[in-house]
């Protein structure tokens, strides 16, 4: 029948000729597209499963890699808190636009620490990869996916923010009072927790075939149903619908709200006014295409057609580079949020003359 050869390695699994041993995703898999012609006496549940992250590369580009995206992470988590900080103790961003970008960050202060750090732990681990619980395995997938949600929903309540202020400004102070906002926030927290359990359930009901070996830095919904036996037809469209609720409808809409938004920006207003609202909306869009695209390329693909070696070096970019990118933007292209920082810098550093803000 096959087994699971020591320290993680697969061996060759035969079974009439029917089955083979894909060493690029390390999961034997039917001949079929999506259905496993293994007898059902041969399904199990693991009762581990090895996480193999980069511990086939070479340990000089593991070394490598990992002293060159260590400060970008450190980096991506100290612009998130400031920003977050920033959002909390200063008076003048304490509007609704704030409130999501500093919920924004909140999110990807939580996501750095717990995805972007597994990523790291991934150039460390031992050949053969690191073994962990199913319990293990299906909470770092439930944290993926209800932090990834919460932020896709959060970019699209940012866009309907924007959308009031700018096209609806008279009907504004009324539409977003603090309990909506509120509102939406939890909404966005409440809607991405109950995907993540939808999608991490029925995954985990699945049987797998004789093994747990995930390619990838930690659990990824791709990464373990690719090990599923049986018919996972149900799963993938599951995926699918999760990807196009949360991924290119809210874009779709995004889109549509700031070509609106970008409409009435350019026909009323002073060139000073009209100057700010770009920059805002600018970079709101920049982080949306961002944040969207990437995940679209990752996940909006049926399982018969990736690679999951590909996907790594994907994510590499996706859970290191991009959340990175979040500050930097906002923070560069945001008078508002460079002022509030000269603000808190001027009043708790003794001795520091007092600034004049930026224009």
């Amino acid at each position: 029948m096959g087994f699971w050869g020591p320290g993680g390695a697969s061996a060759t699994y035969f079974l009439g000729g029917r089955h083979h041993c894909d060493t690029g995703l390390h999961a034997c898999r039917p001949l079929g597209p999506n259905t496993s012609h293994w007898p059902e006496s041969s399904w199990t549940a693991p009762q581990e499963f090895v996480i193999l992250g980069f511990s086939g590369w070479p340990q000089g580009l593991r070394v490598l890699l990992f002293a060159l995206l260590l400060p970008l992470y450190l980096a991506t988590l100290a612009g998130n808190l400031l920003i977050l900080v920033l959002a909390l103790v200063e008076p003048a961003l304490h509007t609704p636009m704030y409130f999501f970008l500093g919920a924004l960050s909140a999110v990807e202060v939580a996501y750095t620490l717990v995805l972007t750090l597994r990523m790291l732990a991934g150039f460390l681990l031992p050949p053969g990869g690191q073994a962990v619980a199913p319990s293990t395995c299906a909470a770092q997938m439930g944290l993926f996916v209800a932090l990834g949600g919460s932020e896709c929903l959060l970019l699209a309540a940012m866009a309907l923010d924007r959308y009031l202020a700018i096209c609806r400004p008279l009907y504004y102070p009324q539409l977003m009072t603090t309990g909506l906002c509120w509102g939406l926030l939890a909404s966005c927290c409440v809607g991405g927790s109950v995907l993540a359990l939808g999608l991490t359930t029925a995954i985990f009901q699945l049987p797998f075939c004789h093994g747990g070996l995930v390619n990838h830095v930690f659990c990824d919904l791709p990464a373990v149903l690719v090990l599923a036996c049986g018919n996972r037809d149900l799963q993938e469209h599951v995926l699918l619908v999760a990807c196009l609720l949360l991924l290119v409808l809210p874009l779709v809409l995004i889109l549509l709200s700031y070509t609106r938004v970008l409409v009435v920006i350019l026909g009323v207003g002073g060139a000073a006014g009209r100057r700010k609202a770009f920059n805002t909306v600018a970079s709101h869009l920049t982080v949306a295409v961002l944040h969207y695209g990437c995940a679209t390329a990752m996940y909006a693909r049926p399982l018969s057609s990736r690679s999951l070696e590909e996907d790594k070096l994907v994510s590499l970019i996706y859970i290191n580079l991009t959340p990175l990118l979040y500050p930097a933007i906002y923070t560069l292209r945001n008078r508002d949020m460079q002022g509030a920082l000269q603000r808190v810098v001027s009043q708790r550093t003794p001795g520091m003359t007092h600034q004049t803000e930026f224009t």
